[in-house]
C-alpha cells in the first residue's frame, strides 16, 4: 500500500481524528484508497475525547452503542464509559485500521480555499500547503468552546479556564470554585470537584432536567460472552438502538414528554428533600426542549454543605470572587436551607466555565473559501444549511461531517456519521466511474431538504417546549438536530443520489483524453467499488 510521507497533493484530505474524520479514514481504506492525508492540530488522535480531561468526563450513550458498526467493542468496563476508555478505543482503531501513517499531528487547518480552475482545494496548514481534490470536515460540534464574555474576567487573580481546556495540573483541594453554567460537563464537574473544594458555588442561568443515569460495571463474564458469541454483542447492540430510538418519540411529540415529567419531578423529590432548593433546580419548560442529562449523583453533590446554587447567571468577575444576579441564592446545611444575597460576589480561586461550545457557529466556517471566494460563514449568515447535513451549495467537493442538522437528542450520533461517510464514499465512487471532477449539491435539492427538515422540526418539544437552547441558531430555528429517526436519515441519505448533485466534468488534455488525477498519475488507479 503506498501512503505518502508527506503530502502536498492527495486525493483526499480530511480534517480531525475524532470518530468522525478516524472513521472516514477507515472506511477509505477499506474501499482500497490510500491517497489521502488526515490533519489534527493536535499530536494524538481523538477530538472531543482527546480535548475533554475534566474530572468526571464520560458518555450518556450507552457503551455498546458508542463504538463503529464495523468495530464493536465486546469488553466495555461500564455501561456508560468514561473519557479514557472511549479515548483509548479510538486510539487503538487508529492503530488497526492502519491509519496513523495517513495522519499528519500538529497541523493546524488554517484555510481552505476552493480553486476555480485547478479544480481542487487548496488547504493552508500550519506546516505548509497541500492542495486535494476533495476536502472531509471531521472536526465535529463540539470543538469550539464557548466562554461567556463577563466583565471583570482579565482582574481575576485566580484559575479561570472552561471545560474543555482543563489544566492537568489543577488540584481544587481546598479551594473556592466558582462553576458557571448546569450543562452537561456541569453535572459531571460537580459531584467530582464537590467533595475536595472547601466550597462551591454553582451559577445556574437555566435548571435543566436531570435523569437517572444508572450506571454500572458490566462483569467480565458478559466480556467473554460477547467475544465468544459476536453475533450476540451485534443483537444486543439492536435492542439498545431500537430502545432508543423510541425514546425520540418524547422529542418529536411535547404531548409524550409532558406525560414523563410527573415521573421525573417524583425522583427529584426523592433526590432534593428541600423544597426550596428543589424548586430552584426545577426547568419551567418542556422535558426535552434542551439537553436532557444524565446523572446520579448530580443532586446529592447539591446537597451537600459546601455547596451554593446560585439561581442565576454570573454577571461580573472580580479579583477573588464573582457576581451573580440580583436575586437569592441558596446555601444548603446540615440543619435547613438558608437563602443569601445572589448577587455576592461569592469568594472563588478558580473558575470553571461549563458554558457548551459553538455548536451553531460550525467550526471552520470563518476559513472555507468556496466559489466566488465566499467563505462558509459569509453563505451560511446567522443560520447553517447544508444538503443532508453534508454538502453544501457553492463549495465543489466539500463533504461535513456532523454539519448542520445531523444531531440527536436520542440516541448514538455514530449511525449518523456512518451514513454520511457512506454517502461521501458514493460521491467519490460516482466521480471516479464517470470522470466527474466536482459535485456540489443544487441549490433546489439543498433548498428542499432545509425545507423538509423545518417542517419536521415544527411542533417538536425544540421548537415548541419554551426555551431558548443551543440548538436554535440566531434566527430562532433548529439548526443542530435530526428531527426524525436515524433509520430515516439513513435512508435519506446513505446513497448518493446523482440527480441532486452538480457536476463538472474532468478537463481533457491536450491530446482529447480526460486529465489523469493524481491517484492515477501515481500508478493506483480508479477507486474501487462497494
Amino acid at each position: 500500500m503506498m501512503t505518502p510521507r508527506t503530502a502536498t497533493d492527495v486525493d483526499t484530505a480530511i480534517i480531525g481524528t475524532g470518530f468522525a474524520g478516524l472513521g472516514a479514514s477507515i472506511r477509505l481504506l477499506q474501499e482500497g484508497e490510500d491517497d489521502f492525508v488526515v490533519f489534527e492540530r493536535a499530536e494524538e488522535v481523538g477530538g472531543v475525547w482527546r480535548e475533554n480531561r475534566y474530572p468526571g468526563c464520560a458518555c450518556d450513550t450507552a457503551s455498546h452503542l458508542y463504538s463503529f458498526s464495523f468495530a464493536p467493542k465486546p469488553d466495555w468496563s461500564q455501561r456508560f464509559a468514561k473519557r479514557d476508555e472511549i479515548l483509548t478505543y479510538l486510539k487503538t482503531c487508529a492503530t488497526q485500521f492502519g491509519v496513523r501513517p495517513h495522519i499528519r499531528f500538529g497541523h493546524t487547518v488554517e484555510r481552505a480555499v476552493w480553486e476555480e480552475e485547478a479544480l481542487r482545494w487548496k488547504i493552508d496548514t500550519s506546516e505548509g500547503t497541500c492542495t486535494a481534490r476533495t476536502l472531509v470536515l471531521g472536526v465535529g460540534t463540539h470543538s469550539q468552546p464557548h466562554v461567556p464574555d463577563l466583565p471583570g474576567q482579565a482582574r481575576f487573580d485566580g484559575r479561570a479556564f472552561h471545560s474543555a481546556d482543563w489544566p492537568a495540573d489543577f488540584d481544587p483541594t481546598g479551594k473556592r470554585v466558582a462553576v458557571v453554567g448546569t450543562g452537561a460537563s456541569a453535572v459531571q464537574i460537580v459531584p467530582a470537584l464537590q467533595p475536595h473544594a472547601e466550597h462551591l458555588t454553582l451559577f445556574q442561568r437555566t435548571p435543566a432536567w436531570v435523569v437517572p443515569h444508572g450506571n454500572s460495571e458490566i462483569p467480565p463474564s458478559v466480556h467473554r460472552l460477547f467475544e465468544r458469541i459476536p453475533g450476540l454483542l451485534l443483537l444486543w447492540r439492536y435492542v439498545l438502538h431500537t430502545i432508543r430510538e423510541m425514546s425520540g418519540l418524547l422529542f418529536w411529540h411535547p404531548k409524550i414528554a409532558r406525560l414523563v415529567e410527573p415521573l421525573v419531578r417524583l425522583w427529584m423529590r426523592r433526590q432534593i428533600p428541600d423544597p426550596d432548593l428543589r424548586e430552584t433546580l426545577t426547568p419551567n419548560y418542556t422535558l426535552g426542549c434542551k439537553r436532557i442529562l444524565h446523572s446520579d449523583d448530580y443532586y446529592p453533590a447539591l446537597m451537600q454543605p459546601n455547596v451554593r446554587v446560585v439561581d442565576g447567571a454570573a454577571r461580573e468577575v472580580h479579583a477573588a470572587a464573582v457576581s451573580g444576579p440580583d436575586a437569592t441564592s441558596t446555601t444548603v446545611s446540615d440543619s435547613d436551607a438558608t437563602t443569601v444575597p445572589a448577587a455576592g460576589p461569592h469568594a472563588a480561586d478558580a473558575i470553571v466555565y461549563c458554558t457548551g461550545f459553538k455548536s451553531t457557529n460550525m467550526p471552520f466556517s470563518r476559513c472555507i473559501y468556496g466559489r466566488g471566494g465566499r467563505s462558509l460563514n459569509e453563505v451560511w449568515g446567522p443560520s447553517p444549511r447544508a444538503h443532508l447535513g453534508t454538502t453544501v451549495s457553492g463549495f465543489p467537493n466539500l463533504f461535513l461531517l456532523r454539519g448542520p442538522n445531523t444531531g440527536l437528542g436520542h440516541n448514538s450520533i455514530l449511525p449518523m456519521i456512518e451514513a454520511q461517510i457512506e454517502h461521501i464514499l458514493g460521491a467519490l465512487q460516482y466521480m471516479e466511474a464517470t470522470g466527474t471532477a466536482a459535485v456540489e449539491p443544487r441549490p433546489a435539492a439543498q433548498e428542499r431538504f432545509v425545507e423538509q427538515v423545518d417542517r419536521w422540526s415544527k411542533n417538536t418539544v425544540w421548537t415548541d417546549g419554551g426555551c431558548d437552547s443551543w440548538y436554535l441558531d440566531e434566527s430562532g430555528r433548529n439548526a443542530v438536530l435530526w428531527p426524525r429517526s436515524i433509520a430515516a436519515f439513513r435512508r435519506r441519505a446513505e446513497d448518493f443520489d446523482p440527480s441532486e448533485y452538480v457536476t463538472v466534468s474532468r478537463p481533457a488534455s491536450s491530446n482529447g483524453t480526460m486529465s489523469k488525477t493524481p491517484a492515477e498519475k501515481a500508478g493506483r488507479g480508479p477507486r474501487s467499488g462497494k
